[in-house]
């Protein structure tokens, strides 16, 4: 599957920034002065880009969810054939995620709430839809696992993979790199291993 190599914009810039200190002091812990210092602009200089905190938070919380089905459903193109294939494959998405954008899984425990009703609906519809295509790619693996008890161990896994941040941040430097590595492959064998669970038990 590829992968964005672009520059950030000057709203992703904003967005990454935002989500980073949200995660760190909570959203109320946060000012418009403090986020546009961490991309270099002033704080009123944000609302050419969002009308506030508010509509930030939104667009992270709406945004990750969107990204994750889109996401998921190209591994379903790219991966239909091979039903292990296919379940490998959003498994290492879905690591990859819970590596590279930790700040966004704190936020969706942490601030969810705060979304107006309309946004938390949508968050849940694009979720649930994510879940789907997880659920009939481990039945096509196990498809004598109930579908009830596919589901129940794919929100299971999500739970293992989501547990990111509290998880220690790693090595600096040169040891970065390999201390991801290894978070990476246990993660893996962890969600592989619970999936093939279903399988025994179910056999």
């Amino acid at each position: 599957m590829s992968t964005r190599t672009d520059a950030p914009t000057r709203r992703e810039q904003i967005l990454k920034a935002a989500a980073r200190l949200f995660a760190e002091r909570g959203f109320h812990g946060v000012g418009v002065d403090e986020i546009g210092a961490a991309v270099g602009i002033s704080g009123p200089g944000l609302y050419r880009h969002f009308a506030g905190k508010d509509a930030m938070l939104a667009e992270l919380l709406v945004g990750i969810s969107d990204r994750l089905l889109s996401g998921g459903r190209l591994r379903v193109e790219e991966s239909a054939a091979d039903p292990a294939a296919l379940l490998a494959s959003l498994i290492d998405g879905h690591i990859d995620f819970a590596l590279d954008d930790r700040p966004l899984i704190t936020l969706h425990d942490r601030e969810l709430d705060r979304l107006r009703e309309s946004d938390r609906k949508r968050v849940r519809q694009l979720q649930r839809q994510y879940a789907e295509l997880w659920v009939t790619a481990v039945r096509r693996v196990h498809p004598e696992v109930p579908e009830t008890e596919a589901r129940a161990a794919v929100h299971a896994v999500f739970g293992l993979l989501n547990s990111t941040p509290h998880l220690g941040t790693g090595e600096d430097g040169a040891d970065a790199a390999a201390a991801r590595a290894a978070t990476e492959e246990l993660l893996r064998r962890l969600a592989h291993g619970a999936f093939a669970s279903l399988a025994r038990n179910g056999g």
